[in-house]
């Protein structure tokens, strides 16, 4: 089912984020040696977030307008962000469990890649506002989980165990991906030693080598936590959340062609 459509105008709103994200993360990389940097991205921060949340605004009503989703695509929308957001609150401060991608995997894999990328950056959204997580951080966040519930919807169409198998897997390394991705927001302005410290000018082997310990060193035991737990709990509670996800999206009919009749 695909209750975001990727049709010409939404898919010309979703690449422009795209773009937007890469520009927003990728900037930091292309400065000349010696140039003045600030020390974080507090000062784009907010223009990322001006641009972002339009172009994802931009992706529904294309879709609303055209009827390539209607009010019930909305409200499902809007109901698994709240889930997600809510269990964003069991994450922050918990050796990196975060349930809440568990919600954008299986939205993205059930509604869509359309779907999955509105349904990530709105879910890391709300969960900011919940947890008090708004800061500099939350524009390149929301693009990350946007980036995870898109490629959700693109996975191989298989059905059955070996379904919920290529989900766990997928899910396990996206969690790992997004920690990856997500230091990049603060790791080119950060100075942490000589040999885990980005170095403007330097080839991209030499600064993909140091960043890559940086990594091991500080990051992934957080992520592994987020890996190993969506890991378990769709390899024990997939199959179940796959079937009510699409025994919800059964009854309400999304793709049921609206017919007007004239009454006698």
């Amino acid at each position: 089912m695909n209750l975001v459509p990727v049709r010409l105008r939404s898919g010309l709103a979703l690449a422009a984020v795209f773009a937007v994200g890469i520009a927003a993360f990728g900037w930091p990389f292309l400065v000349e040696p010696g140039s003045a940097l600030d020390s974080s991205h507090s000062g784009d921060a907010p223009f990322v977030f001006v641009v972002l949340v339009p172009l994802l605004a931009a992706v529904v009503l294309a879709e609303l307008t055209s009827g390539g989703m209607d009010a019930k695509a909305v409200a499902m929308l809007g109901m698994l962000a709240a889930v997600g957001g809510a269990l964003r609150a069991l994450g922050p401060g918990t050796a990196g469990l975060e349930p809440t991608f568990v919600v954008i995997v299986l939205g993205g894999r059930v509604f869509g890649r359309g779907f999955g990328f509105v349904l990530g950056a709105v879910t890391l959204f709300v969960g900011a506002l919940v947890t008090g997580g708004v800061g500099p951080w939350l524009p390149f966040q929301m693009l990350a989980a946007g980036w995870v519930g898109f490629f959700a919807g693109t996975l191989p169409p298989v059905r059955g165990r070996a379904e919920v198998l290529v989900v766990a897997a997928y899910a396990a390394v996206v969690s790992l991906l997004f920690g990856l991705v997500m230091n990049l927001w603060f790791w080119p302005f950060a100075s942490y030693g000589p040999e885990v410290s980005y170095v403007a000018g330097d080839s991209f082997a030499a600064n993909g080598g140091r960043y890559l310990l940086f990594y091991v060193t500080t990051s992934l035991p957080w992520d592994l936590g987020r890996a190993l737990l969506c890991l378990l709990v769709i390899l024990l509670a997939g199959t179940s959340l796959l079937r009510a996800l699409r025994r919800a999206a059964r009854r309400a009919a999304f793709d049921a062609p609206v017919v007007f009749e004239r009454t006698p």
